[in-house]
């Protein structure tokens, strides 16, 4: 089912015309940056929800789904924009601060700028004057929040896929830097590598004398 178009009407019923859905992926992970995307839906369209049929949180959907409607979102918005923050910012300004200097990033990048902010349960006011609202669970109550939580996911996940090109042994294609048994182990057998989160504690803890691992 599709996450609902119901909260961008009642923005267009207001005068609102250009609304981006914001989201972010990665945010409890220990490794891996912190990636947020802004995704503006041509919402006056009225063959939209037939067209993003299927779209809705991501964290619902399959990792095949996700990269079908990964194609499709981007061949029927208006405007993406993608922010990415590295693990060594994150550790400087905490996940929070970092979580929404990738969300105003993202933000930035659209064009043409939208005039109305949906987001994900972060509030943005400190980042943007752009008018807004956040909400619980956004994924599953705006489109718009959906497809931006889907084009941040697949992002993510293809960023930390790569990562075993360079960090072999993290296991980082199957558990994309969240916190897995396997993860866990690598890290007590390997320590941390310079894309963990060193401000995390689980990392923190582990033994650090292969800190910054790199491939031979």
């Amino acid at each position: 089912m599709s996450a609902p178009l119901t909260l961008e009407h009642e923005l267009l019923a207001n005068g609102r015309t250009r609304i981006a859905g914001i989201d972010e992926a990665g945010r409890g992970a220990w490794a891996g940056p912190v990636v947020a995307s802004a995704v503006i839906l041509p919402v006056q369209d009225d063959t939209l929800a037939s067209q993003l049929a299927g779209v809705t949180d991501s964290k619902k959907l399959s990792a095949k789904k996700r990269d079908q409607l990964f194609d499709v979102i981007h061949t029927v918005a208006t405007s993406i924009g993608v922010g990415i923050i590295p693990a060594t910012q994150i550790d400087q300004l905490g996940i929070l601060n970092a979580t929404k200097v990738a969300m105003a990033a993202a933000v930035e990048q659209l064009d043409p700028m939208p005039d109305h902010l949906l987001i994900d349960a972060v509030n943005l006011r400190q980042h943007s004057n752009i008018a807004q609202d956040y909400f619980n669970f956004g994924d599953s109550r705006s489109l718009s929040i959906a497809a931006a939580s889907i084009i941040a996911k697949v992002t993510r996940d293809r960023m930390l896929i790569d990562l075993e090109i360079d960090f072999p042994g993290y296991g980082f294609p199957k558990h994309k830097g969240y916190g897995t048994k396997q993860h866990q182990a690598a890290l007590s057998t390997l320590g941390p590598c310079r894309e963990h989160r060193f401000s995390y504690r689980p990392v923190a803890l582990c033994n650090q004398t292969h800190l910054f691992r790199e491939t031979a």
